[in-house]
């Protein structure tokens, strides 16, 4: 998969046509030294979907990199806000999770598509696979997108995801999170990862959080905002994700795309 790091051209690559033939963007790679393990042996599941040998690198192909992408025109401003749905409020602690994309040169990353999905207070997806008996919240589906600013910037509005069991290993819940997916200019452009709250007491326990290097870890964690925090109304946590560098933010590998 292509970072989303600018610029999103390869050496001599213009993306232009020259006499009848096209000029295919090469998009950069990612630093598979920085990303978490496609096999994790405490993330037991990681070992039925690993692959068994080495991946085969396709180049892209012209569709892939000049299809259309979900542009603004499809982004409305109430994707922003997952705590009003079907004519109601979401019941739980809302929170203001806001940030900036940035490149490895801390530059702001503009017209990023930021898909965000999650659970609800009750640690429930709406999702046709969870099963476990927390309620479902009809007012609650999970769900929210947005583009980024011309600094980058991002901003949702929602509720505090609760903690779930999910069968790992005996007594496994998972640390409250939010799965965040990022586009760039094309499809091939799409990063994924999660976003951890402060001094979860269950982080220790967790193997897709234990997967990121230790190094990395604290990457993935939220910074609670007092400044932000309004008052009588929702606190605040703030985390800038960086696509590329020594700090960029840990992301999952394509086998991963579907982890709890």
């Amino acid at each position: 998969m292509g970072s989303l790091a600018r610029p999103p051209y390869g050496p001599g690559m213009t993306g232009t046509t020259s006499g009848s033939r096209l000029h295919v963007p090469s998009y950069l790679r990612e630093d598979d030294s920085l990303r978490t393990p496609v096999g994790f042996p405490d993330y037991r599941s990681t070992g039925l979907r690993a692959p068994l040998r080495t991946p085969v690198d396709l180049p892209h192909r012209l569709t892939e990199v000049t299809g259309p992408v979900l542009g603004e025109d499809r982004v409305q401003s109430q994707d922003a806000d997952l705590t009003l749905r079907n004519g109601g409020e979401a019941v739980g602690q809302r929170i203001l999770v806001y940030g900036q994309v940035l490149d490895s040169g801390g530059r702001p990353v503009p017209d990023a598509l930021v898909e965000v999905w999650q659970a609800n207070a009750g640690g429930r997806y709406r999702h046709v696979v969870d099963n476990w008996p927390a309620p479902l919240d009809p007012h609650f589906d999970g769900l929210g997108r947005v583009v980024t600013d011309s600094l980058g910037r991002y901003e949702f509005l929602t509720i505090k995801p609760g903690a779930y069991p999910w069968g790992n290993h005996h007594n496994a819940w998972r640390p409250a999170h939010i799965h965040f997916s990022l586009f760039g200019r094309a499809f091939t452009q799409r990063l994924v990862t999660q976003m951890y709250f402060p001094d979860d007491p269950l982080f220790g326990q967790d193997p897709i959080y234990n997967a990121i290097p230790p190094a990395a870890r604290h990457r993935a964690i939220s910074r609670y905002s007092l400044e932000r925090t309004q008052d009588n109304w929702a606190l605040a946590f703030e985390w800038n994700i960086v696509l590329r560098g020594t700090d960029q933010t840990p992301f999952e590998t394509d086998d991963d795309g579907d982890v709890a």
